[in-house]
Formats: C-alpha cells, sequence, structure tokens
C-alpha cells in the first residue's frame, strides 16, 4: 500500500516576533554601560559539536520550553525525571507527599497553591520524579522540597516556592526553610521556577552533588539566594543559565569546591543595598571551584563576580552596569564546550528575555509530553499514563519508527494529542493486521479512539491485512476507528482496504465530529464510513483496484442519523485512481443492523474526481436505495465529475449552508479549521 506526501504548502519557519523585537531593542547597550571585555571571541567547538556565533539571536520560544534537560544535567545518563510513569495532578500536601516519596517514577502536576504544614516543613522527593505546576499558578508555601542523599533524576520545574521566612530571621540562623534542599544527589533539573521569600536559602545544592542544571528561574526578596557545595571534595557540575536574581542579596551563587560551574546569560538586578562591604556579592567562586561566566549582565550589584585565591574564575563578554567593587578573573577554569554544546544570547538582551521568560510560564505548565519510545516503550503505554479525567493537553510525542501494535484512547482520557515527530507523517507508523474475522469490526481498528479533543498530527495509521492473500467472512480491516467528539487528523495518512477510516459516534442520535485535514486515505469497500459528522479537507483520497473491469469498490458508507444534517463533506479535495474507468462507486448508504433512521448523508464538493469513477456513482445497499439517502455534488471537476441524471447536485443556495463551518460548528462553535497550525 503506498501514499502520497503531504499536500500542504510549504511555510516559513516560525519566529518569535516579540523575541526578535527585544534584541532589536536591547542591541545597544543604555549609557554609561560598561563591558567586561572589549569584545567577545567567538565561541571554540570541542570536537563533534556544532556552535553559532557568540552573537547569534535566540531561537523562536518554542526551545525555551522543552522538556529536556541540558548543560551538567544531560550528561552521563540525562535527566529524565518521571518519564515513563503515570501522569498524576495534585492540589494537597498529602497527595503531594505520597506521591513525590512514591518507589516508582511520577509526573507530578501541582495545580494551585499547596500549603505546607507544620509551618517550614520538608516534602520528601525520591528519585524519577517530576514536579511541575499547572499552568504558572503552581506552588508550594510555607514548605521545602527535599532530596536526601542517593537521590537521583529529578526534575523540578515551573513552581512557585514562597513565604517560609521567619520574621527577624534574616540571617537564617534559626531556620533552615530552604525552597529546595539537596544532599549528595546526581542529575537534577531546576527550571522555570520562581523562589521568593523562604527561610535559610532558596535554593541549597549541598555535600558534593553532581549533574546539575538550574536554568530561567527568579530568586528574589531574600538574603542568601543560592549555594553550592559545603564541601572539601571538588566533585559538582554545575549549569546555570537564564536565571534573574533580584532583590536578593549574597549567594548569586556562592560556589565552594565546585569542579566546574558554568554560569551564562544570568540576570543579577537590585541587589539589596544594605552598606554590607563584604556579603553583599554576585558570584563567587569559592574554594577550588573552577567557573566560568558568560555574556551574563550585572546591573546595580556589588562585587559582580570575585574569586578565591585558590579558586579560578574566567568571564567573557558580560555587560556590568551602575557596579561596584570585585571583578576578578584568573587561572584557566574549564572549556565549557568540552562537555556540552549550548548557544548563547547576546548579553544586552539578557534583562528582556530573562524578565520576559524566566519562572513559570503557562506554556509549560499547560503542556505535558510523553516521549516515545525515550520514555514510554510503546504508544499504548504512554497512553495509558495520561490520568483518567484528564483536563490539560498531553502530547504522546512519537518517534520515527513503526509501532506494530494496537492502540485505544478510552473515553476516559481525553485532551491527548499523538504527534509524530518525523520530518514526514510516512516517518512514523502505528499498524497492525487485525480483520474482523478476529474480534469484529471494531475490534480489528489498529487505533480506537473513543476519548474527546483528540487530535493527530504528522502520523500515518494502517492495517496491512493482506485480504487478497486469505479467504476470510470478515475481511474488514480498520486503520482507525473513532467514536470520540472534536477530533482532528492533520498531516495523518489511513492506510487500508476495506473499511479504512470509521468515524462513528456512541450513539445514533449522538453526533460526534471528526476533521481530516492535509492527509491521505486510501481503500477499495467503504473506507469512508460512520455515522459521524465528517469533514476531509485539502486531502488525497485513493481509490484502490481490486482488479474488476466493473466494480472495484464504493469510497463512502455513510450512516448518518436522519436527525443529523450533517454526514460527510469531502471539500477542496482530490480522489484518485489507478482503477479502470466508470468502475468505482461515490458510495452507498450504509444502515447498520438495517436501522431506518440511519440515512446516510454525504457531500462532495470542489473536488477533483478520476475517471474510475462511475457516471452512476452512488449505489443501493442491503436493500436500502441510495435515492432515498442524502447524497450530494456540488462543482466537482475532473474527469469522474461528469454531471448525470443519477448524480444530484447541489443547488448554490443550499450550497452556502454546507461548508467546513457548519458542518463542525456544533452547540459549541467548534472550528478547528480557522486555527493556525504548523
Amino acid at each position: 500500500m503506498t501514499h502520497f506526501p503531504s499536500k500542504r504548502l510549504p511555510r516559513p519557519p516560525a519566529v518569535l516576533a516579540a523575541v526578535a523585537g527585544l534584541l532589536a531593542a536591547c542591541c545597544l547597550g543604555a549609557a554609561g554601560e560598561a563591558r567586561a571585555t572589549a569584545s567577545a571571541p567567538e565561541a571554540h567547538s570541542a570536537p563533534g559539536t556544532r556552535s553559532a556565533p557568540r552573537t547569534a539571536a535566540p531561537a523562536a520560544s518554542a526551545s525555551r520550553w522543552t522538556d529536556r534537560a541540558h548543560g551538567f544535567a544531560s550528561l552521563a545518563g540525562g535527566t529524565t525525571g518521571g518519564a515513563g510513569g503515570k501522569v498524576v495532578t495534585v492540589t494537597d500536601q498529602a497527595s503531594l507527599a505520597r506521591y513525590a516519596a512514591a518507589e516508582e517514577p511520577y509526573v507530578i502536576r501541582v495545580k494551585g497553591a499547596v500549603a505546607v504544614e507544620p509551618f517550614g516543613s520538608d516534602i520528601v522527593v525520591t528519585s524519577n520524579k517530576t514536579i511541575t505546576g499547572v499552568g504558572d499558578t503552581g506552588e508550594i508555601v510555607h514548605g521545602e522540597l527535599h532530596l536526601n542523599p542517593g537521590t537521583h533524576n529529578v526534575i523540578i520545574r515551573n513552581l512557585t516556592i514562597r513565604d517560609s521566612y521567619v520574621e527577624g530571621d534574616w540571617d537564617g540562623k534559626t531556620t533552615d526553610f530552604d525552597a529546595i534542599q539537596m544532599d549528595t544527589v546526581d542529575h537534577v533539573w531546576i527550571d522555570h521556577n520562581r523562589f521568593t521569600h523562604m527561610g535559610d536559602g532558596l535554593l541549597d545544592i549541598r555535600k558534593d552533588s553532581q549533574y546539575i542544571t538550574v536554568s530561567y528561574n527568579r530568586f528574589s526578596n531574600h538574603n542568601k539566594a543560592l549555594g553550592i557545595g559545603w564541601t572539601t571534595n571538588v566533585l559538582t557540575q554545575i549549569t546555570m543559565d537564564h536565571n534573574w536574581f533580584t532583590g536578593t542579596k549574597q549567594r548569586n551563587p556562592s560556589a565552594d569546591n565546585c569542579a566546574y560551574a558554568h554560569l551564562y546569560n544570568n540576570y543579577l538586578s537590585a541587589q539589596v543595598a544594605d552598606g554590607d562591604p563584604v556579603w553583599t556579592y554576585g558570584n563567587w567562586s569559592r574554594g577550588r571551584t573552577k567557573m566560568v561566566i558568560e555574556n551574563s549582565y550585572y546591573d546595580r550589584v556589588q562585587h559582580p563576580y570575585q574569586a578565591d585565591a585558590t579558586a579560578e574564575l574566567v568571564e567573557r563578554g558580560s555587560i556590568l552596569r551602575r557596579t561596584s567593587g570585585r571583578t576578578d578573573e584568573w587561572g584557566a577554569a574549564f572549556d565549557p564546550r568540552a562537555f556540552y554544546a549550548y548557544r548563547l544570547d547576546p548579553a544586552a538582551a539578557v534583562p528582556a528575555l530573562v524578565t520576559r521568560f524566566s519562572g513559570p510560564q503557562k506554556q509549560i505548565g499547560d503542556a505535558v509530553t510523553l516521549n516515545v519510545p525515550g520514555d514510554y516503550p510503546t504508544v499504548q503505554a504512554a497512553v495509558d499514563a495520561v490520568p483518567d479525567g484528564n483536563a490539560v493537553g498531553v502530547t504522546v510525542a512519537v518517534a520515527p519508527g513503526t509501532y506494530r501494535e494496537k492502540v485505544y484512547i478510552p473515553a476516559s482520557k481525553p485532551n491527548i494529542a499523538l504527534r509524530g515527530t518525523g520530518h514526514r507523517r510516512s516517518d512514523t507508523v502505528i499498524v497492525y493486521d487485525t480483520p474482523a474475522e478476529y474480534g469484529g469490526s471494531t475490534g480489528s481498528a489498529t487505533v480506537r479512539i473513543a476519548a474527546n479533543d483528540v487530535t493527530a498530527r504528522n502520523l500515518t495509521f494502517s492495517n496491512d491485512f493482506d485480504e487478497a492473500a486469505v479467504e476470510l467472512k470478515g475481511e474488514q480491516a480498520l486503520a482507525m476507528k473513532t467514536t470520540g467528539d472534536r477530533i482532528v487528523f492533520e498531516n495523518t495518512a489511513f492506510l487500508g482496504n476495506q473499511d479504512t477510516l470509521m468515524t462513528d459516534s456512541p450513539k445514533l442520535t449522538t453526533p460526534s465530529r471528526v476533521y481530516v485535514r492535509d492527509s491521505y486515505i486510501e481503500g477499495d469497500v467503504d473506507f469512508v464510513y460512520g455515522r459521524a459528522t465528517t469533514v476531509i479537507e485539502r486531502s488525497v483520497i485513493r481509490l484502490l483496484s481490486r482488479g474488476s473491469a466493473t466494480n472495484n469498490g464504493y469510497m463512502t458508507a455513510a450512516s448518518t442519523w436522519t436527525g443529523n444534517p450533517y454526514g460527510f463533506l469531502i471539500t477542496r479535495s482530490e480522489v484518485v485512481s489507478d482503477a479502470p474507468e466508470q468502475s468505482f462507486h461515490l458510495g452507498r448508504p450504509w444502515h447498520p443492523g438495517g436501522e431506518p433512521a440511519a440515512v446516510g448523508q454525504v457531500l462532495i464538493r470542489d473536488t477533483a474526481l478520476p475517471a474510475a469513477v462511475k457516471s452512476s456513482p452512488w449505489t443501493d445497499m442491503s436493500g436500502f436505495s441510495w435515492r432515498d439517502a442524502r447524497f450530494a455534488e456540488y462543482r466537482n471537476h475532473g474527469p469522474g465529475a461528469t454531471v448525470t441524471a443519477d448524480r444530484p447536485q447541489l443547488s448554490d443556495a443550499d450550497a452556502k449552508a454546507h461548508t467546513v463551518t457548519a458542518y463542525l460548528k456544533g452547540a459549541d462553535g467548534w472550528a478547528p479549521h480557522r486555527r493556525t497550525t504548523h
């Protein structure tokens, strides 16, 4: 079974205009700024890596929402958190504590503010966990996330952790109420959080913790922001990028005996000004730390960066504005690109970028991505990880490959997007080979979607049962069956023979809606069928030949409820075939079980038809006349579009009421065809 490539028109690459504007506005520093170095040389790459020039503009915002750790947290096996585990949403302390401390992996979504009692208490986080805020409102109030020794593979994202400060204890000497504390852990990614007004430190990374990345966080309204080390060993490797330290006093960070500390594109501003000549500072390379600072921005900071005599500190490309005190630079430190690739934003753009993109982001909290096979071995395993009653969008991102499995999305798991990540839809195929003889028509389906609000993009669905190789009574073999409402297929392919694509509904009198765009469908007998309201737009439909000179099959078999004015609309599409001329029907009326109220409705309009289409293209089925069904054409073209007495044509007036909008809008105004997708 072959299929055509996508018919989509090429689109320009996505560009984040807002960021471009920010960069344009920031390309010249404000008056009075001084560069820490006169010019920043182009970075050199380690063998096998690629690097952009130091002044390269940032990529589109999507790159800032990646769910993959970068920097040191990406090394030595990487940091994946709870990937592969169940996805759960918590709204209270008991649930958060239970899942965070569980032995098995979890993706834990924190919805709303979780108040921790007693005040300042720990919530223990064990290995293989992702904890992320829902939307941009997930909060942990009056409590600490604590990672005990031996914990590994943890991601904490998109949260606000706040307000365990004890009044009068500015130095944090009587309490140790950090936002996050970790001791002797490895592979931790702290990303897009907001830490403010806590007890001792906002973030404490202690006792030989390794492979840590801290990115796009906000540290504010606090004395001691971030401490690293507190050990005589020199083991910790940490990457810190695009963090905003504002209204803090010290430890921004303080890095003690770190093997490697790579700080780039961080923004330090509005430092607490209490006249302290020593313990008010920006970045401090302490003990035997090797620190590299690149393209950061310091505004109103005392002692922007300093180093002990035993430490090393290399700085390049940063901007200092209204600063005073130490700017130490000595030693060779290390080359970060010898460890990993990264992209530097221009230092002048850092304030605008970091103030906009640091801290919790709705784009992150509203999206959950489950990667197949990276995190889940099969598509079904990823679907199973989605919680029942799911109210937020979950993307199952399927890597290129052939997945021989059946997939079922039950009605209890709405709001799922299946997305192939290859360049073409043919790169990612979900296929099985069951005919209706074994399990009935429904049981034959390779993929079944019973849930509402499911989208599939850039994928191929196939049932490769070979009907010519065996003799069976039930040769129907579905690639896809849907019964849910508001289903979208975009840039997808459906491969099969008989009954390839069935769009149905839970029961006859309950309409469901399906929208298929920029896709490909092939088959021979009744291969586009069912009772759902279905629009197929800008797609290619291939009529397969069964070797007959007179009857090779039927394109549609609608069973639309008589009370539903909208069944199948095929519009602005192309029907193709290598079957003989005058050998294929456009459709026939299907009355399942002899149901008289299933009166099929099909309109084919503004579509190219091949010579294989019969001049009398509609035919009877199981004793029901096609003339009693609601079959029509409008303004079709091509060699198979000849108008005859057996081809009802819609009037211009009626055509105005049979549009894509009219078919899909329902009572809720659903309009997927109006959305811009990429």
